[in-house]
């Protein structure tokens, strides 16, 4: 590929594989794969060290909170530490996961994300994971991907990653309960941009979802490789 920045942004709600998928694409590419949930995560996290009552959480404690935390290279991604500490089975904790949608609400904090998150992917191609990447933060992605998925799905996806077995039906009822309700309350922070491309994964398995992104990746920077070069013929002409 040519030696410049690609972004590819890829959206989506709570569960819809994001991630996961975000990371493999980054693998097959040989991209950094940058998860800005996991920053989300991070200040959460950050601030329930606190052990204040979760009812009177300010956006100024939880940006003070989040002072503590520190995205650093690690492979071919980047890892949120906090106080200089891997904490990656905290930042998937249940009470993490509880409370996130009140912290990724915060104006003040979503700004700290996405520059936490620019930062990052200042001097690397990258697939960029989370909220907003294809609307607020990088509005200019060379590519934009939207997943969704039916909430059963993806709740049963995310049980049988918590859980590491098949959970019965009335689990992912339950779950789907959640997951709903966090829609509902990302709403206004989970928003497709216009010309992002939208994948259904309800029936794909992630093998798909990487293949069609993957796919897509490479020829819109061949395209654009070739109307490159095309340009600087012109030029040189």
């Amino acid at each position: 590929m040519a030696n410049r920045h690609v972004v590819v942004a890829i959206d989506g709600p709570a569960a819809s594989g994001k991630s996961s998928t975000a990371h493999w694409v980054a693998q097959r590419l040989s991209f950094r794969h940058v998860d800005s949930g996991a920053l989300y995560r991070a200040a959460t996290a950050a601030q329930l060290r606190r052990g204040i009552e979760e009812d009177s959480w300010t956006e100024k404690q939880v940006c003070d909170a989040a002072r503590a935390v520190r995205l650093v290279p690690r492979g071919m991604s980047f890892s949120p530490l906090i106080d200089g500490e891997n904490a990656d089975e905290e930042l998937r904790g249940l009470e993490v996961t509880r409370h996130v949608s009140q912290v990724a609400a915060m104006q003040r904090v979503r700004a700290w994300v996405n520059e936490k998150v620019r930062e990052a992917a200042r001097d690397h191609d990258i697939v960029v994971d989370g909220r907003d990447m294809g609307t607020a933060v990088f509005p200019d992605a060379t590519v934009k991907v939207f997943l969704v998925a039916d909430p059963w799905e993806r709740a049963r996806r995310r049980l049988v990653q918590q859980l590491g077995r098949s959970p019965s039906d009335e689990e992912i009822a339950e779950e789907t309960g959640r997951l709903v309700q966090r829609d509902a309350s990302d709403a206004t922070q989970t928003v497709q941009a216009k010309d992002a491309i939208l994948i259904d994964t309800t029936f794909l398995t992630q093998e798909e979802q990487v293949e069609r992104i993957v796919a897509l990746v490479k020829a819109v920077t061949q395209r654009d490789d070739t109307t490159s070069a095309v340009d600087d013929n012109s030029a040189s002409g």
